[in-house]
């Protein structure tokens, strides 16, 4: 089959980091509209659903891939949170759990397809393994996050300027160094939900938590509709068509 993910552009990343807000705010929205047992099975079953047609696509469909990255986002958020306010684990245990998950996805990813380059993602082995390392990094990226805005005692705005300072570090490393591509695109790749969320989060908490108090729902709304334009305008350009390359 084709490549099932879209090229990394500067789209990519865009869309990337709307997703990862509208994940933080809508996890936060739906927890508190109704039990989050509830919630969370909701988000798995939309998850399951969506993940359940895009392996069965043959190729890469933007708006039904940009779907599952956003439920990715929603869910992902979920489970790191229930970690901690279900069964009150640190969000630095929790950090460096999910750490040492996404250090093993890619492990046992790398010993049996031998490549983590996304644009090799054209089987269902491959394509299981993306997935399991998408939804990973959500996780990381969330526990990562709230380490550094409540723990650390950062704020979510201080949290989300130094995520914006850590993002940049990869591809200049890249360009200047000589690091890795496929390394840096993972680093950048994980930093994206920490950056997303801190800031997603700071325009929707309350300004006693140091936020503009917009609310979750109204933030969540916005990034959804931001989404929606830009993945409507990918589907009808096609810019982010994947071609053969490696990332």
């Amino acid at each position: 089959m084709a490549v099932k993910v879209p090229e990394v552009t500067m789209y990519f990343w865009v869309v990337k980091v709307l997703t990862t807000g509208m994940g933080e705010t809508t996890s936060d929205f739906l927890a508190h509209l109704m039990d989050p047992v509830i919630a969370v099975g909701l988000a798995g079953c939309a998850l399951g659903i969506v993940l359940a047609v895009q392996f069965r696509t043959r190729s890469y469909v933007p708006w039904l891939y940009w779907a599952a990255v956003v439920l990715v986002s929603v869910f992902g958020t979920m489970a790191a949170d229930v970690l901690h306010v279900g069964f009150g684990i640190p969000y630095a245990v929790s950090t460096v759990f999910f750490a040492v998950a996404l250090a093993a996805v890619f492990g046992l990813w790398y010993a049996t397809e031998k490549t983590l380059v996304i644009h090799s993602i054209t089987t269902f082995r491959r394509e299981l393994f993306y997935w399991l390392a998408v939804v990973t990094t959500f996780a990381l990226g969330t526990a990562a996050g709230d380490l550094t805005a409540t723990t650390l005692h950062l704020g979510y705005l201080g949290s989300g300027v130094a995520f914006a300072v850590l993002i940049a570090l990869p591809p200049l490393a890249r360009r200047w160094l000589g690091l890795n591509a496929v390394f840096a695109f993972w680093v950048a790749y994980v930093l994206t939900r920490p950056l997303g969320a801190s800031f997603a989060d700071w325009m929707g908490v309350s300004t006693g938590r140091g936020g503009l108090d917009l609310g979750t729902g109204p933030v969540s709304l916005a990034l959804l509709v931001a989404i929606l334009a830009l993945v409507g305008y990918l589907s009808i350009t096609r810019k982010d068509v994947p071609r053969t390359d490696d990332v």
